[in-house]
């Protein structure tokens, strides 16, 4: 890498390796798990990765051996995930902080075998890729979030858009987060370098974690989700357009999903109801990536789809896991849609707060574009008060559209350099 960014990760596992036997670091290829791991290391802490050949067979071969001398680190421990047993009875017999920093490019806990192994002896970390705050290294991070969120909220807690186009934000949905694809100038080279990550995956990465009989379908319902961005995840649907049976297309999307591909946002609700939709919704990881698979290879091409809508909420929701990865304990993401087709595109919720967003490409926002947030209002039977909503929309105004209401411009979100 040419240029190295602080993550905002680092100061939550500095915390967390003074306190637990073993910190788990997930994250896709590329996001820069070993370059925040290599941070932490120095005379008293080595670094081991299982990319190295040697260093695998002796995880495999002896594990007990490879552990004789922490603390240490761990890099793509997925590879050798029966090394884990042999870390939980190191913790048992010494429990020490700090002594185990683990990272990998798929979930421990969707890995089979090893999801309880740890319990109680590691905390889980996911690391996104950048936000654009993040990566341009501004100060003020996503605190904005933060301040929509309390219980005082007021508009001018809210940036004010930069004088810019409406679309400032589709650069950095095809930059993505990856930093090799975000340090690329031009549409033609990340195309390339996008051609080999996702070949990678399917070649490498994927074998790792499980047999697949056929390459090319697996490609091709990678290809087919990412062209669903944002919407209601329809297996059968997806199964009956890749040609496969539904089961190997549920196979297929758990893979992605253990390999930090895919994220399943789950639907909200607070008390059951025939009347709300229960399946999840699809976003990805890394926009970038995303759009590559649609064959989204410029901003001409994205202008002229008739789902640019659905992008932008991809867009923006790389920004919002970053805001979540800062405190998974307690912050998650949700959207809400009933079957009358009302509908919120996220509910972040962060301990006992909650609030409603809803994502529009248009330089207006009106009370009209807020139904879906009064339709929750009045499902929850809250006030206005306890479920703060905004319109986040392309224009400048920053605005009050009713009772704890808002109409506010996302343009923040994707700054210029």
């Amino acid at each position: 890498m040419n240029k190295i960014v602080n993550q905002w990760m680092e100061a939550r596992l500095r915390a967390a390796l003074k306190v637990m036997p073993a910190v788990f670091v997930t994250g896709p290829r590329q996001v820069g798990k070993s370059t925040l791991a290599k941070q932490f290391t120095g005379a008293d802490r080595l670094y081991h990765t299982l990319d190295s050949l040697d260093v695998l067979d002796q995880a495999r071969r002896d594990p007990d051996s490879l552990l004789s001398s922490p603390p240490m680190i761990l890099d793509e421990i997925q590879r050798a995930p029966e090394l884990i047993l042999a870390i939980k009875r190191h913790i048992d017999l010494k429990r020490r902080a700090g002594d185990f920093l683990l990272t990998g490019s798929a979930r421990l806990a969707l890995l089979k075998g090893a999801a309880d192994s740890l319990a109680g002896r590691a905390v889980y970390l996911d690391l996104p890729p950048f936000c654009p705050r993040e990566w341009i290294e501004h100060p003020d991070a996503l605190t904005p979030l933060d301040a929509f969120l309390s219980g005082d909220f007021s508009p001018s807690d809210w940036p004010k858009a930069e004088p810019s186009r409406s679309d400032v934000w589709i650069p950095w949905l095809l930059r993505g987060g990856l930093p090799p694809s975000l340090m690329l100038e031009s549409d033609q080279e990340r195309d390339l370098w996008f051609s080999g990550y996702a070949q990678t995956y399917l070649e490498r990465d994927l074998r790792d974690l499980s047999a697949v009989a056929s390459l090319p379908d697996f490609q091709r319902v990678m290809r087919l989700a990412a062209h669903r961005t944002a919407r209601l995840l329809n297996q059968t649907e997806l199964a009956r357009d890749a040609a496969i049976p539904q089961p190997t297309c549920h196979r297929y999307l758990n893979l992605l999903e253990a390999g930090c591909i895919l994220v399943r946002v789950p639907p909200y609700s607070s008390n059951p109801a025939t009347g709300l939709v229960k399946c999840p919704k699809t976003l990805w990881t890394d926009c970038g990536l995303a759009a590559w698979l649609a064959g989204i290879a410029d901003s001409a091409t994205l202008k002229r789809r008739q789902d640019i809508g659905f992008w932008l909420e991809q867009a923006v929701f790389q920004s919002l896991q970053c805001w979540r990865s800062l405190d998974p304990a307690h912050r998650r993401i949700f959207f809400w849609r009933d079957r009358s087709g009302n509908e919120v595109d996220f509910l972040l919720e962060d301990g006992e707060s909650l609030a409603a967003l809803e994502i529009k490409c248009s330089t207006q926002a009106t009370v009209g574009d807020a139904t879906g947030i009064l339709a929750l209002r009045k499902t929850l039977k809250r006030s206005g008060k306890q479920l703060p909503g905004a319109v986040l929309h392309g224009g400048g105004d920053v605005r009050s559209l009713g009772d704890h209401l808002y109409a506010l411009p996302w343009q923040w979100l994707f700054p210029q350099k």
